[in-house]
């Protein structure tokens, strides 16, 4: 494969150029977008389609954890839904009290239970040694049966004196930039941070790429694993706080199918699914092109709304194909 050398922090560093991959299908998706429907260009529906993404994204960055790990977490959508469900409720019980700091408060309980959801996750991996695909499956019934019977099959709306003053933080901005997006950006740079410049990035990569070595070489895979799934469950709360105000109630179908999005996009971004490699701006790349295809399916009604899920099965299937071709 065709490579360039660059020097970052004084070291040469090799960089293929099938890590551009996500970035340029990117480029084209926009491209033709652009072209097939003047109104998919406007400023308005750019930051309307960058907004949207933003959950997903953040949700993934988690996920790039999890996958380079060697594992895989199928309950990030059930999960979004249940922490939902109990930061409404915390909020709505805190307010008579607490007036609008009940948000902040909920928020700080909704980190908590993600970590939680996400240690049960890593503790049924390594210490149950049960098979990551069959323990999160399993989890994502126990999460979505938790959020149906919270709500008793309808919804938990957010109580109305806490819609205004929580309403900022998806609706909100600063310097222009949606809160969401900021956000976003900054769960990113975090995430990159601990996966390419930190121990526990390495020893993650490590454990996907191959455990056993990893074991003989002093790295407790079980620890690294563990840690990666509770990321996993600190990004699902973060992108819950965000996305509260935008429906402003949680119900037994909030985040369905997040986590086949999650996987497209970290998978589309260049993650390995078998693990060993992970890619933090690649899935930020994958998000977006996820919420530009589906964006550009409604404006232009090339496609019903209703198989938009399909276009995203038939995309991880061919990034799939690509991982296994293009080495």
């Amino acid at each position: 494969m065709t490579s360039v050398t660059t020097e970052i922090a004084g070291a040469p560093r090799r960089i293929r150029w099938a890590d551009m991959g996500p970035f340029i299908a990117l480029a084209l998706v926009v491209l033709i977008g652009t072209l097939i429907n003047t109104n998919f260009a406007t400023g308005t529906n750019i930051a309307n389609v960058v907004t949207r993404s933003a959950f997903i994204a953040i949700i993934a960055v988690g996920a790039t954890f999890v996958i380079s790990s060697g594992c895989l977490d199928l309950s990030v959508g059930s999960m979004m839904a249940f922490v939902t469900g109990v930061m409404i409720l915390t909020m709505n019980r805190l307010e008579p009290t607490m007036g609008a700091n009940a948000i902040l408060v909920g928020a700080g309980f909704g980190l908590i239970v993600g970590a939680l959801c996400g240690l049960l996750n890593g503790l049924i991996v390594t210490v149950g040694k049960i098979e990551p695909f069959i323990a999160t499956l399993g989890t994502m019934g126990i999460f979505r049966a938790l959020i149906t019977w919270m709500s008793d099959g309808g919804s938990i709306p957010i109580d109305r004196a806490l819609r205004d003053p929580y309403r900022p933080v998806y609706f909100g901005n600063v310097l222009g930039i949606p809160l969401p997006v900021v956000v976003t950006l900054a769960v990113v740079l975090v995430g990159a941070f601990i996966l390419y410049r930190t121990k526990y990035g390495r020893r993650c990569m490590a454990a996907g790429s191959n455990a056993d070595v990893a074991r003989f070489s002093g790295v407790s895979v079980a620890r690294v694993r563990t840690t990666a799934f509770v990321i996993q469950g600190l990004c699902v709360a973060i992108a819950a706080i965000c996305y509260i105000p935008r429906l402003g109630a949680a119900t037994p179908t909030t985040g369905q199918l997040w986590e086949l999005q999650v996987i497209t996009a970290v998978v589309i971004g260049g993650t390995l699914l078998r693990g060993g490699k992970g890619r933090i701006w690649g899935t930020v790349a994958g998000a977006l092109i996820l919420e530009v295809i589906a964006n550009l399916m409604v404006l232009s009604n090339m496609v019903s709304e209703y198989l938009v899920a399909a276009v995203q099965g038939v995309i991880i299937i061919l990034a799939m194909l690509a991982h296994r071709f293009i080495k």
